[in-house]
């Protein structure tokens, strides 16, 4: 239950990485050790363009750029009121397939031929219910038996977006039903995978014992990680350590590969002057919300570093968290940004506005310098 994304660097969950086409040009590209497939749900998700929009906008003048697909130079920051993707998570598995047709591993034994493609990680971005996530879960893990491309699934606890929606992320107890729902499925898997006859331990998720089987199991299993929302005080910090540590006790190790800190900051407000004849105007013209929504790129950096920094020391100080990974994501555009992310702990650098504003070369020019 390893995640290995060499180079350390990869795209997180955003509207440039929805498409089948997205997702081809992402995995083909040299600079980018994993993948990111936007957030999907089982039932897919309603898009609606009055709603769901996004912006670039320039954090020292509050100007936006005019056209969304083309910032102008200044303007690395974003706001957003989208939600999730609105293609369902089987589709998204057909893309995969397609994009495993298109692969093949390096050469075994010895060097690896620089002609062969990587075969790098795709991380799989969902959400749901406890429910829903778990059979999003089992889903992954049975197409994870089809193709030799490896890969990882991530549960979305943070989108600020989406109405009348607490964040389980800011919830220890909801958080707790997730890993608990996880752990239950683990073990089932762990079981299914026993060869017959071998000894099998009561059905009670407390019962859950760290034996050289249930490790090896763990091991072999689909990585699972959270992606979390920003985190501004230090009960925060610890309700979530908290949780990843009681689920220990269910499952050990940990179900929990890795962590993505962080996602947007929600709440936010961009205006803009003088359009229309009114004084201001908010840069997401949506018929909801007012205008509010997430806010990603510059800004949010200094909150991405210090949210990463903390979980890394939190997790690094309970050995039965210490192998989780963290994926650093907010406002990284450059090779210093990577870089302070790499210091402050994160193993694997991850990339959204960048991404929306440069594109696919953004991943060369930060490993490059």
């Amino acid at each position: 239950m390893t995640l290995v994304i060499d180079p350390p660097l990869l795209n997180s969950a955003c509207p440039w990485a929805t498409t089948e086409a997205d997702l081809q040009g992402l995995y083909d590209c040299p600079h980018t050790g994993a993948i990111t497939i936007r957030t999907s749900r089982l039932d897919g998700f309603a898009n609606d363009p009055s709603i769901h929009q996004y912006a670039f906008f320039n954090p020292s003048s509050q100007t936006a750029s005019a056209d969304p697909s083309a910032p102008a130079p200044g303007a690395d920051a974003s706001m957003n009121s989208l939600g999730y993707s609105p293609i369902k998570l089987e589709e998204y598995l057909g893309y995969i397939k397609n994009i495993a047709s298109k692969s093949k591993p390096q050469t075994q034994g010895g060097s690896a031929n620089e002609t062969d493609p990587k075969l790098q990680p795709i991380i799989i971005s969902v959400t749901g219910t406890p429910e829903q996530v778990t059979e999003c879960y089992r889903q992954i893990t049975a197409l994870q038996k089809e193709v030799e491309i490896p890969l990882a699934m991530e549960i979305n606890l943070s989108c600020p977006n989406i109405l009348n929606m607490p964040l389980p992320g800011y919830s220890s107890e909801s958080l707790s039903t997730f890993l608990t729902a996880l752990a239950y499925e683990l073990e089932r898997q762990r079981r299914h995978r026993k060869p017959a006859g071998s000894a099998r331990s009561s059905g009670s998720a407390s019962s859950f014992q760290t034996t050289g089987d249930n490790v090896a199991g763990w091991r072999r299993a689909v990585p699972i990680g959270l992606k979390m929302p920003p985190y501004t005080y230090a009960g925060q910090f610890e309700q979530m350590i908290a949780a990843l540590a009681i689920s220990t006790s269910l499952a050990s190790p940990c179900p929990i590969a890795f962590l993505t800190a962080t996602n947007t900051l929600g709440s936010c407000l961009v205006l803009s002057e003088h359009q229309d004849g009114k004084p201001f105007t908010p840069v997401l013209n949506t018929t909801s919300q007012a205008g509010i929504g997430g806010m990603a790129g510059a800004p949010l950096h200094p909150l991405a570093l210090g949210n990463v920094k903390m979980l890394r020391e939190l997790l690094d100080t309970n050995p039965d968290l210490a192998h989780i990974m963290i994926i650093g994501v907010g406002g990284v555009s450059d090779r210093a940004g990577f870089e302070r992310m790499r210091h402050v702990g994160a193993g694997a650098v991850g990339l959204a506005s960048a991404l929306g504003r440069k594109g696919i070369t953004v991943f060369k020019e930060i490993l490059e310098g």
